[in-house]
């Protein structure tokens, strides 16, 4: 309210760690004013896909599908026709933080267009490990699990009624 909004936009993955947010955000605010943007990849797990949409059943939320794949292969196209050979393990970390990058660009848009704040979804054990992209899934207007372990992140989302599927599933 502070800051002039009543919306929230966030990435919902179907991991534990967006679901909680989702959960989160629609008590706080309401599902009608929460969009919950899915962004999958080409070689993101149809599982993953099933899992969002259960999480926006449960809420009643707004939801859309953007599929960044078109936005996301030029850039990696670059990354793999330049001179040096790249090793595959570095490869893969460019292009997870290149996809994080686009996901975030789409939430900034959406929420440009919702009239919303963006919601991040990393927790501190996350953020204490390095695992994550700066400028990609660290960005957001603010962090509801930000300052939670994923361990303490894991009861608050079995007290929200979080999907047992959502938590009971492995990290990705």
């Amino acid at each position: 309210a502070q800051t002039g909004f009543e919306r929230v936009v966030l990435g919902l993955s179907g991991g534990v760690d967006s679901a909680t947010v989702a959960f989160l955000c629609a008590r706080a605010i309401g599902p009608d004013s929460l969009l919950a943007v899915r962004m999958p990849y080409a070689t993101s797990p149809e599982a993953s896909e099933a899992d969002a949409l259960r999480v926006v059943e449960a809420l009643g939320c707004r939801t859309e599908r953007v599929e960044i794949t078109p936005m996301v292969d030029p850039m990696l196209a670059l990354i793999r026709d330049g001179d040096a050979p790249i090793p595959s393990d570095a490869l893969n970390i460019r292009s997870g933080n290149v996809m994080a990058r686009q996901r975030m660009i789409v939430l900034y848009d959406r929420s440009a267009a919702f009239d919303a704040l963006v919601a991040g979804t990393s927790n501190k054990t996350e953020a204490l490990l390095g695992y994550g992209t700066l400028h990609g899934d660290m960005a957001a207007a603010f962090a509801p699990i930000g300052d939670l372990y994923k361990t303490q992140l894991r009861a608050v989302a079995t007290e929200l009624g979080v999907p047992r599927e959502i938590l009971d599933k492995p990290p990705s």
